[in-house]
């Protein structure tokens, strides 16, 4: 760094935000990226501490100090050298990674953090502009074929580096269009399908093959690719979510989160959703969850013109700061404002979902709210007396997360193994009970972020090719 104490001088300076008058018109990306010169400056805050708590922060232990320093010196491209040899797709965690790595900055301690994820947004799309990202060209090829299940980060991670290395890969998608639950669980502003398409071609250029709107097990036999392929890898995400098994939840207008996402992102993109609607316009919403998929929906409904959003959530309300339950360097527990928050929003913790009313359609909503006790050592919720209350409502998303990827059809023709969470069991080596099936992803640690899941996804491709070749230089 040109100065090490750049820290005290200079105040942390986040991307901006179009006007919410604006910005609920389209779906374009809310953020407002800041300039190259004032990157720089931002990178020159890191400390270039002698233990890198952030890299440690980092599930791909990004080099993060490295590529400040580049930065910071105007070495842009030394900056994107030293970014893409650990994480493969910065231009995905740059914009839906938490930053785990910014809640682990040493300069966190006492001061506003360094602005990683930005800078990493900053390094990548520079990378694209100066045309330094460019396809990953064996300089040999095996002959060793490699069916990869699902197009999600973890599958495209692990296609991107075993193709590196001169394997040849077919990724099988069940969708139009591969990127998992990226493409369609995502909406546009927070992760625009043009940068998914961006990266998908350069992979298409290094050779690896996608086989789209073809579901393992059903369109294609699993033991048929055990014969055809070398190796299978399957990185399905986790696709079942949690239903809320209440009176009433049969009616008309009452939607799993990802279904209510995936229609309106559908129809954005010219897919026929074969005349299925889920909208909002006119319509007075309640979002049950609080986790970001809700968030999602928050935002995604006020562009459809929801006439009123609320999202209850049944946890205690987290704190605004961090405090002794989660220490620095530990990932904080806090209460997320999000954009799609700041667009309009009625926001209600420790809420009780107690019965959804109506004959046909979604009426209304009867709450309660709920204390939470310690009972024999568990926590339970106690309900408040004389604390319920009906909420006039058209529409009601359920967004509490997921269970599990889907078994039936593939995995449970092969007869794959699964542990005591319901997650395909595999061993150190991710490798299944049948011994030339390989698992990765949400498939083998259960519903994650993405950073964890292209992590898993580079895992899985070294012992692939390790158990290929007798041994790996994917590092």
């Amino acid at each position: 760094m040109n100065n090490l104490y750049n820290f005290n001088v200079i105040d942390r300076k986040s991307f901006g935000l179009r006007p919410v008058t604006t910005r609920l018109k389209d779906n374009d990306p809310v953020y407002l990226p800041l300039n190259d010169k004032v990157m720089e400056e931002q990178a020159s805050r890191c400390m270039s501490c002698g233990t890198t708590f952030c890299s440690f922060g980092c599930p791909l232990g990004n080099m993060i100090s490295i590529w400040n320093d580049a930065i910071s010196n105007n070495n842009w491209r030394e900056a994107y050298d030293a970014l893409s040899r650990t994480s493969n797709f910065p231009e995905f965690t740059s914009r839906i990674c938490p930053a785990l790595c910014e809640a682990s900055c040493n300069l966190g301690v006492n001061h506003e953090p360094v602005s990683i994820r930005e800078i990493e947004y900053a390094t990548i799309e520079h990378a694209f502009k100066e045309g330094w990202v460019v396809p990953r060209l064996p300089k040999m090829k095996t002959n060793k074929r490699i069916a990869i299940i699902g197009s999600g980060p973890s599958g495209l991670a692990a296609a991107d580096e075993l193709a590196a290395v001169g394997h040849q890969c077919v990724v099988f998608e069940r969708n139009l269009e591969p990127g998992g639950l990226m493409r369609y669980g995502i909406p546009n502003f927070k992760l625009e399908k043009e940068v998914i398409d961006r990266r998908i071609d350069l992979m298409k250029a290094a050779g690896i093959k996608f086989k789209l709107n073809c579901s393992v097990g059903e369109d294609v036999s699993s033991k048929d690719l055990l014969d055809e392929f070398d190796a299978m890898i399957l990185t399905g995400g986790s696709t079942i979510p949690r239903d809320l098994k209440i009176e009433g939840r049969e009616l008309d207008g009452v939607y799993y989160a990802v279904d209510y996402l995936e229609n309106h992102i559908k129809r954005m993109s010219g897919v026929d959703t074969g005349n299925i609607l889920i909208d909002a316009k006119d319509k007075n919403v309640l979002i049950i969850g609080g986790g970001d998929t809700g968030s999602d929906c928050i935002g995604t409904a006020n562009r459809q013109g929801a006439k009123s959003v609320f999202q209850i959530e049944i946890m205690p309300k987290a704190p605004s700061e961090r405090d002794a339950s989660t220490p620095w360097p530990l990932y904080p527990r806090l209460n997320k404002v999000t954009s799609s928050h700041k667009e309009g929003c009625t926001q209600e913790w420790q809420i009780n979902t107690k019965k959804i009313l109506g004959t046909e359609k979604v009426e209304a909503v009867l709450l309660e709210r709920v204390n939470w006790i310690t009972v024999e050592g568990q926590n339970v919720i106690e309900p408040i007396a004389d604390s319920a209350y009906e909420l006039k409502i058209d529409l009601v998303l359920l967004a509490m997360g997921f269970i599990s990827p889907q078994f039936e059809g593939m995995v449970e023709s092969i007869g794959l193994e699964l542990d005591h969470r319901g997650n395909l069991k595999t061993d150190a080596k991710y490798r299944t009970s049948v011994p030339t099936v390989f698992a990765a992803g949400d498939m083998r640690r259960g519903q994650s972020l993405v950073v964890h899941a292209i992590k898993e996804g580079r895992e899985v491709a070294k012992n692939v090719d390790e158990f290929l070749m007798g041994e790996t230089f994917i590092k």
